[in-house]
Formats: C-alpha cells, structure tokens, sequence
C-alpha cells in the first residue's frame, strides 16, 4: 500500500462511517488509470484493516461506494499499466468533483 497511498496520506482520512451524516464530504485522495478513464476519489478509510476505502468511483457509471486496495492493486488498464496517485490532487468537496465530471 505504501507504494501506491503513503501511510501519511492515510493517517489524515476520515475512518469509515465518519462521514455518513456529511451533505458534501472531501475527497482526499485520487487513485486513476493512466490508460483508461477511471478514476477513484477515496473519502474515507478503514484503520482497522488498512484495506477497504469509500469514495466516489468514475468509470462506468459515476458512484458512491466501498473498494477494497487489493481489487485497485488488481487493476491494470487497457496497455496493462497500473492504478496511480495523482500527486498534485489537492483535498477537494465531493460537490466540485461531480460538478466537474
């Protein structure tokens, strides 16, 4: 995991559950496929495993829900290559990133 999410990026996210009542909560980090058009903006974390994120996911359909970091890890895009962080990602409201998309 510390390849793809620095463990001091995950010591900032909310845990799961933390944001439930929250009308616009922040994405805090942008997982995408460098060849295709997928992206993953991750809201919150489970401390407890280290292995499963919320977030809003972009890909065939544009969708709240849990991913886990094995099924990302997995994923290879169309020329094979693997999920990146998107570095200069800034922590953003959920509304702006819809509102974009």
């Amino acid at each position: 995991m510390e390849k793809l999410i620095p463990t001091t990026l995950l010591e900032n996210l909310p845990k799961l559950y933390e944001t439930e009542g929250a009308t616009d909560p922040l994405c805090h980090i942008k997982l995408f496929t460098p060849d295709s058009n997928w992206t993953w903006y991750i809201i919150e974390f489970s401390n407890d495993t280290r292995k499963i994120f919320y977030g809003y996911v972009v890909g065939f359909e544009k969708e709240l829900g849990y991913f886990s970091l094995e099924e990302i890890e997995s994923i290879r895009g169309i020329l094979d290559l693997h999920i990146e962080r998107d570095t200069s990602f800034q922590p953003t409201p959920l509304s702006i990133i819809k509102a974009q998309i």
